[in-house]
């Protein structure tokens, strides 16, 4: 390869992956909005389910089950469209859904709302890897990805303790509002600085399209296969489907936590409001060095399947002495820690994916497994709810057989992965 090529003059792929990180950054904050307000009384006393968990659970419930939904149905949608336009359309879905939240005067059209926000952000996911694919060379797609997943648990880990802040002294309405407003940035950043592929931006010199295309020139075979061609080495890989249902378990764990654990430390523990916010933003502060680490950690052993038995498995531990140390700061913790352990796993999955299924297939795989994962684990706040409001002792004798069980089923993964 020439010095042209193994040193570009421009670096507009990487203006990409910084659009694509703001983007998830805004996504993850409405995301993370009704977490808040579910431990916040004046929210709950206006919407007439306060200590009403099934209604509370409902409202991530409905928002997963949208979100897994049109993570698969409406994928094709993206490729027709392409991805910037469909992104875009996106952004203008979840702002309409979240005006609709600020203006919100019954529970009614607040679930309106979570629907609409989990058909956008739903949608909006899958286009994330096009965008990657297209812009990058196979050598630095991992580095890419871990640049934008991490906006995943930045959000989360800002968002807890300023929206706690922001509803303490503006009120629930405008959470929503701001929501909506800062939905704009990533779509001006869209209109302005994106195009789906290279070859279409403006600026990006000669040398940086050669090295792109160079490094995914190996690629282009088998584009022309048949539907069922490029399903089949998905559907008739059992090791696939074992890390579908570890990644289900996997997002079970996580929404129903994210849900799950303002309330937990605000009404169990005894937290104040203030403590409550920077506590439950403690898992994704932890998550952020969790998740660089786990790509180190890959890299260095090259086996995944092991790694991700080891992470859920420590994350059961921290849950189980979580929930029954009477120290209310080490639980808090150590319920940190398990979601940290858990979120690690995410780009070790995502990794052992990519080399389980051939390149041809990798679409629908990626898909699939997204989908099906957000879509079951809609079950899991409300789920959560009411083990926390009717029998949380039975949901500490349950948690560690529990995820030991998902421990031992992840055997069934090939350990040289």
């Amino acid at each position: 390869m020439s010095m042209a090529l193994t040193a570009p003059p421009t670096r507009k792929r990487f203006l990409i992956v910084a659009c694509l990180f703001i983007g998830i950054f805004i996504a993850y904050l409405d995301r993370v909005n009704v977490s808040v307000l579910a431990a916040n009384e004046p929210f709950l006393a206006y919407m007439g389910i306060e200590g009403m968990p099934l209604q509370i659970g409902m409202m991530m419930t409905v928002f997963l089950a949208a979100y897994g939904i049109a993570n698969v149905v409406l994928s094709p949608l993206g490729d027709y469209l392409g991805p910037r336009k469909a992104m875009m359309l996106c952004i203008l879905i979840w702002t309409i859904a979240l005006m609709i939240g600020g203006v919100a005067t019954s529970f009614a059209l607040i679930i309106i709302c979570r629907i609409l926000l989990g058909i956008g952000e739903g949608f909006y996911y899958p286009l994330q890897s096009v965008f990657i694919k297209n812009w990058f060379p196979k050598q630095e797609r991992g580095r890419a990805n871990a640049a934008w997943i991490v906006g995943q648990s930045v959000a989360p880990a800002i968002a807890m303790p300023f929206f706690t802040w922001w509803i303490g002294t503006h009120g629930w309405r405008s959470n929503f509002f701001l929501c909506a407003a800062l939905g704009l940035i990533p779509l001006w950043l869209l209109w302005r600085y994106v195009a789906d592929k290279p070859e279409q931006h403006k600026s990006i010199s000669e040398q940086e399209l050669a090295y792109i295309k160079a490094g995914q020139e190996t690629e282009s075979a088998g584009s022309s296969e048949s539907f069922m061609l490029r399903v089949k080495p998905v559907i008739t890989n059992y090791s696939y489907w074992l890390l579908v249902l570890w990644y289900l378990c996997l997002q079970c764990l996580y929404w129903g936590m994210i849900t799950w654990l303002p309330t937990y430390l605000k009404s169990a523990r005894g937290f104040s409001w203030a403590e409550m916010g920077w506590l439950a933003s403690l898992p994704f502060v932890l998550s952020i060095f969790a998740k660089a680490a786990a790509g180190v950690f890959v890299d260095k052993i090259g086996r995944s399947a092991p790694i991700l038995m080891v992470l859920m498995f420590f994350a059961g531990v921290s849950i189980y002495f979580g929930t029954i140390t009477e120290h209310k700061y080490m639980s808090a913790v150590l319920l940190s820690f398990a979601v940290a352990f858990c979120t690690m796993g995410t780009p070790v999955a995502w990794t052992l994916l990519q080399g389980m299924i051939p390149g041809k297939s990798i679409s629908a795989a990626s898909g699939v497994m997204n989908g099906v994962a957000n879509g079951l684990s809609s079950l899991s706040p409300r789920i959560y709810r009411l083990i926390y409001f009717y029998h949380w002792n039975l949901y500490r004798r349950l948690t560690m057989p529990g995820f030991y069980q998902r421990y031992r089923r992840g055997i069934g993964i090939n350990l040289n992965d």
